[in-house]
Formats: structure tokens, sequence, C-alpha cells
């Protein structure tokens, strides 16, 4: 320990450039900081920080952690998280996007040449579709509606239910769309904005702490005129860690008042609501279509078999 003491002191006499002066503080707060990890400074010799202090950094924390939480779950709506044949149909679309562009290309490249011409595909590009569950039960429900055929009774009846599951599937886009504008990305922005000024202030802290901490020891060992210069430099220490120690307060407080993580959550219920709803209301009118099919069936069934 004699060792690192005068090794740190023989850097922090030197006379350095602004640069320098700040490599050397690092490698005195780096020194510190190994030393408190290692068990090799006493309790009393670690500067304490205001109460006030540690319980913003508390309050702050269990801030960050809410809202990574919540981030992992709800960045979900950015996926096609309840699409079960995404794999397939995007394959799908892939091929036939393929096809149709090696026929552009040979249509112009391969023109006045002995070389054949690919034939253009005779179907156009397969649509691109929302890749939502309600959006592929509405296609199903409609193929299977002109399969079974629009003036059958059943065929009707699939046709009222995609048509219901089309406004679930948009209402269910437009869910997902809200939620990302009003929810995910304010709630990454507050982790990359504001909160992350506040853990930056409380960074600056940790090293002001740390340098303060370091030249006290400096100032236990130092003799002659180099105990005077000690002293000034643990007051310097003192008023920067006075300075950063108020400024981060404050970062930390602007990020705890603010009512942002309230209005986003708030956001994120609101959307979802609006969602089921639309879902409810399609479902109710689908529900009273298939309701008077399904009696006028039961009905026919009933005098058939009479």
């Amino acid at each position: 320990m004699d060792n690192w003491a005068k090794l740190t002191s023989s850097i922090g006499s030197l006379n350095l450039g602004s640069n320098a002066g700040k490599l050397a503080k690092g490698f005195s707060s780096s020194v510190q900081a190994t030393r408190e990890r290692l068990g090799q400074v006493a309790v009393e010799d670690i500067t304490e920080l205001p109460q006030e202090y540690k319980d913003l950094e508390a309050r702050v924390d269990a801030l960050k952690a809410a809202q990574d939480q919540m981030l992992r779950v709800i960045s979900v709506y950015g996926t096609a998280y309840d699409y079960p044949t995404q794999i397939q149909e995007s394959l799908t679309e892939f091929g036939t996007t393929i096809t149709t562009g090696l026929a552009a290309f040979a249509a112009t490249n391969l023109k006045g040449t002995k070389l054949p011409v690919p034939a253009a595909p005779t179907s156009a590009p397969a649509e691109e579709h929302r890749k939502t569950l309600p959006h592929a039960i509405a296609r199903s429900s409609a193929s299977a509606a002109k399969t079974v055929g629009p003036n059958d009774r059943l065929g009707k009846a699939l046709g009222a239910y995609a048509a219901a599951s089309e406004k679930i599937g948009e209402a269910h886009a437009a869910q997902d769309d809200t939620i990302l504008v009003n929810f995910v990305d304010p709630v990454r922005g507050s982790l990359t904005g504001p909160l992350q000024l506040a853990m930056n202030a409380r960074n600056a802290v940790k090293a002001s702490r740390l340098q303060l901490d370091s030249v006290k020891q400096t100032l236990k060992t130092a003799t002659g005129s180099r105990q005077e210069q000690a002293r000034l430099e643990v007051e310097n220490a003192e008023d920067d860690l006075v300075q950063k120690t108020e400024n981060a307060i404050q970062q930390m407080k602007a990020v705890l008042e603010n009512p942002e993580p309230l209005k986003t959550l708030n956001e994120l219920a609101k959307a979802q609501l609006a969602y089921h709803m639309a879902a409810a209301e399609a479902l109710q009118a689908c529900q009273t279509e298939l309701e008077e099919l399904s009696i006028e069936a039961e009905g026919d069934y009933r005098k058939s078999q009479g």
C-alpha cells in the first residue's frame, strides 16, 4: 500500500497538462476503487453521500428496472407475435417476388439475343398482408366461403365471419402501431434520454467521490510542502463532489417528477381498450348474424327429419 501511495503521490506532484492531469486523476480514482473493492479501505475513510442522494438513486434504479421489464414484453407488439404461418407465407411471397424480378431482368437484358427469354409469371405478385392472426383467419374464412359457395348458408356465415375477422385485424394492426408510437418509442427515448443523463450524472458523482477519497489518503501520508498541496487538492475535490452531487440530485428529480411514464402507460391501456372494444363490436354483429343462420339451418333440418 505504501508503494501505491508513493506512486499516486508522484503522479499528482508532476507538472502535467490538462489531459495528463485528467489521466492522473483517473488513475488515482481507479486505484481507490480497486482498494475499496478488495476491502483495503476502512469504512470510515469512504466519504458518505447525502441520504437524499442515496434515496433518489434507489428510486431511479427502480424506475429504470420497471421500464426495462415492461419494454422487454411490450416490444413484442412490433413483431408478428400471433401469426403462426408467418414463415411459410413470407417464403411464398419471397419466391413470387424473385420469379417476377428474374422475368423482368430477362425481358430487358436478353432481348435481341438468341438466348431463351423466360415467360413472365401468369399471376400477379402476392399481395403483402398484415401479419396478424385475425387477418389470417379472415383470409382463411373468405377462401372457405368461396369454396363452399357464397349462396350457401354456410358460405354466407363464413363470409360474415371473414368480414368480422378483417375488422378485428385492422383494429389489431392499429393497436400495435399505436402502442409502438405511444409507448415503446417514448420509453426507449426515456432510457436513452433523461434517464441516461441522470445515470451519467451519477457516474460523475462516483468518480468525484473516488477522487476525493484518493487525495484524502494522499494527505494522510504527505509531508512538507507536499502536505499543503494535498490539502488544497482535498478542498478542490470536496467542492467538485458537492457540485456534482447537487447536479445529479437535480437530474434524478427531473426523471422522477416527469409524468411521461404514467402517460405512456395510459396510452398503452387506451390502445388495448380501443382494440378490444372494436373486436367485441365486430364479433357481436357477426355472432348475431351467425345465430340467425344457425337457427334457420336447425329449423330446416328438423323439418327434413319430421
